[in-house]
């Protein structure tokens, strides 16, 4: 039988990452995700945890490289500013091929902004969270209920693929209250981490877990190690699809912006208007394949965001711009309105006409 929540988005993703089996959690209060770390530090006392409130952002990531240096599953998480932190130390992170997960809930920007929701962060979590050749997994859920699943997912992914992976959402999905199926939540870790850093007992051959080379050609040969593995990561790509199949014009969007596009499309239907939603959950990798294979039909794409658009760089080269694509967008922590969406609808299935 399911057993249902009602919690706020923050505290499904903290909820889920407890019972994935993480036991330290390490981060710094920052709205709109100060109830993920609030919700630690009640809950991983109780699970014979580490809640530890860092000095820094900066502080944070490094302790969770400390500790998933160690094999344990770990995660932190924050808020824009506060990501940009953490940059360094991600980038140390995967030339480590460390696991771990990390929560972006995203405010408004750039500098400190605004504590209201944003996208504007997709640019920094897909292309450049770090210095270096390097990706993090990014999924995007829409709901509180993927809030739960994803944190889950990203454990997993995180330990299969000795990678961070990132969940990206954004400051209504954290504060928003729906009820969660917490029944399907536990999750331990099944990879064996014999890299990991727990002590050779005089029993084997010492670990280390190491960045830094300063031989070039053996750098090289490992970045291209890295990047073999993140060709595998790219299978991983999906989307969740909305009366796609006939749509002419497909609304590409993810996140709280998906939510909002579905009752703009079914407003269009209404009017006649063929339209359909493309939502990326993986934002990397992003679903390049689908979006072309949705090219082949559709007549036009209308990308929306809360950002100034950055996302529509992905759809345009998925589709190898051979079809228009539009943007329907807001930003500075405006949320773009379904009549502005059916407008944008609208607009693009009228220029296709014209």
């Amino acid at each position: 039988m399911a057993e249902k929540v009602l919690m706020k988005g923050n505290e499904a993703i903290a909820e889920a990452a407890i019972m994935a089996g993480c036991r330290h959690f390490f981060g710094y209060p920052i709205t709109p995700q100060t109830e993920v770390a609030a919700y630690m530090a009640k809950r991983m006392p109780k699970m014979g945890g580490t809640y530890l409130q860092a000095e820094s952002e900066i502080a944070a990531i490094n302790m969770v490289y400390g500790a998933s240096s160690a094999g344990v599953r770990a995660m932190t998480s924050s808020s824009s500013p506060g990501i940009s932190l953490k940059s360094e130390g991600l980038s140390y992170m995967a030339g480590s091929d460390l696991p771990a997960v990390l929560v972006n809930i995203q405010r408004g920007g750039p500098g400190l902004g605004g504590i209201r929701p944003s996208q504007s962060d997709y640019f920094q979590a897909t292309r450049s969270s770090g210095h270096g050749d390097f990706h993090m997994i990014v999924l995007a859920p829409n709901n509180v209920q993927e809030m739960f699943d994803l944190t889950i997912e990203a454990f997993e992914l995180a330990d299969q693929y000795r990678m961070t992976a990132m969940i990206l959402g954004d400051g209504m999905l954290g504060q928003v209250m729906e009820p969660v199926d917490i029944s399907r939540g536990e999750a331990a870790s099944n990879v064996t981490k014999d890299w990991a850093l727990t002590g050779t007992k005089g029993q084997r051959k010492r670990n280390v877990i190491n960045s830094l080379y300063l031989e070039a050609e053996e750098l090289e040969m490992l970045n291209l190690k890295r990047f073999e593995k993140y060709a595998e990561v790219e299978k991983i790509a999906r989307t969740d699809n909305y009366l796609t199949e006939d749509a002419e014009v497909i609304i590409v969007a993810y996140g709280i912006c998906a939510r909002i596009a579905r009752n703009a499309i079914n407003e269009a239907r209404k009017k006649g208007i063929k339209a359909g939603l493309i939502r990326p959950v993986t934002l990397w990798p992003f679903p390049k394949n689908q979006l072309k294979a949705a090219a082949e039909k559709a007549k036009a794409f209308v990308v929306v965001e809360m950002s100034m658009g950055q996302m529509i760089q992905d759809v345009e080269l998925s589709i190898r711009c051979s079809r228009p694509v539009h943007l329907c967008s807001r930003t500075g922590g405006m949320v773009p309105t379904p009549e502005a969406v059916l407008e944008a609808i609208e607009n693009a299935a009228q220029a296709e006409r014209s």
